[in-house]
């Protein structure tokens, strides 16, 4: 069993559910945590928590039928499989419990949503690293990938650490905040300083005679940094950003990483932890020696395997125990969290399709189907690129794979649209190749207008 399952069990199982502190004992036992330190971050006596922990090993040795300790707790469960009987029982709490919580898919997967699904050992990974001084956290994935999701937990735990926390959203910059490297820094600090309800004080430590990035690090280093108490974790978002203005990302990305390595020196950076969110490939020339993405923690966001799709169809209701359901609706959509849970929220839900995966599947590529809205947002963002849209349909007419440009290929990638393996693309999924298929079948121009004309008609 995983710690979520576990958890699942027990909530299903125990007349009064699971309390939070509860589960934050599982949880934090699963990981390896004393009862000091749990105790110390629930904010409970460490009495307290021995005392839960206690009735917690005792209703898991009844599961089990041998005894269970928290220091054999993670052994015996990860080995241990449940029985028919707590399937079932699991299998009823989802069905009832989806009924009352049932939420469209949007990003991200709220906190205390039942349907997120960890993909081991990537959350522990980064809630371990969180925690380290200095450290830098990079997390890699195309969009809809749940990027937003991991992020939302990592702030939460970061929180729960006592940690102040600050996310930036390069996307909402103005465009004339990179019209230079001096506007972007400065409005980088000003808004590093807001979201920390601190007065912005740029220009007492700005001087254009040092410049703007040696003015930037004065600014953390004797003003930030030093009138917080705890560790600062400053999540970048939407770094790709940046990587459209490769004059600024040739300035930022080095500055980044020089201040991981002062780090090792200056306990005052200690206090700095980094998280880097992005989508793409870097294409600028920057030195290998200078690029804060071979420092730290990588982090690329798989796709869902089967058994975590089994895992979140299970927790809507669904039988899907033997696999077939979960191969079936793979074949279209992959390991796509968004699309699988898209399409787990229609088969438990009022749209007509309850049930029945394979009327969802048949109409999936077509406009009756559950995609075409939001299949329809990337036609709109291709209109106005027509250099992307042909290297896409280079791709969904290939009947192997196609070597792309590099620039394109990574662009494709970071909207989700295609896999890249090597020089070898190839459509994301499945669905992508027969919907849009659909709308080349009349002409063989890719310039004709009737892909355009039948979207902004329909």
């Amino acid at each position: 069993m995983t710690i979520d399952e576990v958890v699942l069990l027990l909530k299903a199982s125990q007349a009064t559910g699971l309390t939070t502190l509860q589960e934050i004992i599982l949880r934090s036992s699963w990981e390896g945590k004393t009862y000091t330190n749990i105790a110390c971050e629930a904010h409970y006596s460490e009495e307290c928590v021995r005392k839960i922990a206690a009735h917690l090993w005792q209703v898991l040795s009844s599961f089990c039928k041998e005894p269970i300790n928290k220091s054999n707790f993670r052994q015996i469960l990860e080995n241990h499989h449940l029985s028919k009987a707590h399937q079932q029982l699991v299998q009823e709490f989802n069905r009832v419990a989806t009924a009352i919580s049932l939420e469209f898919p949007s990003e991200p997967v709220s906190l205390n949503s039942r349907f997120y699904i960890s993909r081991p050992p990537i959350e522990e990974l980064a809630y371990a690293e969180i925690v380290e001084p200095g450290s830098v956290i990079c997390i890699k994935a195309p969009k809809k990938m749940g990027k937003s999701s991991l992020i939302l937990r990592l702030l939460a735990r970061a929180n729960n650490q006592g940690f102040r926390t600050v996310t930036l959203d390069f996307q909402q910059a103005d465009k004339a905040v990179f019209e230079s490297l001096d506007k972007f820094l400065r409005w980088f600090c000003a808004n590093v300083s807001r979201e920390l309800q601190l007065e912005p004080k740029l220009n007492d430590y700005w001087d254009e005679d040092i410049g703007s990035k040696v003015s930037c690090s004065i600014y953390f280093q004797q003003y930030l940094l030093s009138v917080l108490e705890t560790p600062l974790v400053l999540v970048l978002n939407e770094v790709d950003w940046v990587f459209e203005h490769q004059e600024i990302a040739g300035e930022l990305l080095p500055l980044v990483r020089s201040w991981h390595e002062r780090a090792k020196g200056v306990e005052i950076w200690q206090k700095l932890r980094l998280v880097l969110v992005y989508s793409t490939e870097i294409l600028i020339t920057i030195k290998l020696t200078q690029s804060p993405f071979n420092i730290g923690l990588t982090i690329n966001l798989p796709p869902f395997t089967k058994e975590q799709v089994q895992d979140l169809a299970q927790r809507h209701g669904l039988d899907w125990t033997d696999g077939k359901d979960a191969e079936s609706l793979m074949a279209i959509v992959g390991g796509n969290p968004f699309l699988v849970r898209l399409a787990l929220y229609h088969l438990v839900g009022k749209g007509g399709l309850e049930r029945d995966l394979e009327q969802l599947l048949q109409q999936a590529p077509t406009k009756a189907g559950i995609y075409h809205e939001y299949l329809r947002q990337y036609v709109l963002a291709l209109q106005d690129k027509p250099e992307l849209e042909n290297a896409f349909y280079e791709v969904i007419n290939a009947t192997n794979y196609v070597a792309l440009e590099l620039r394109l290929a990574c662009k494709l990638q970071s909207i989700g649209l295609i896999n890249v393996e090597g020089d070898r693309s190839t459509p994301a999924c499945e669905l992508y190749r027969l919907y849009f298929r659909q709308y080349l079948k009349t002409s063989e121009s890719l310039n004709s207008g009737y892909f355009n004309c039948e979207f902004r008609l329909g």
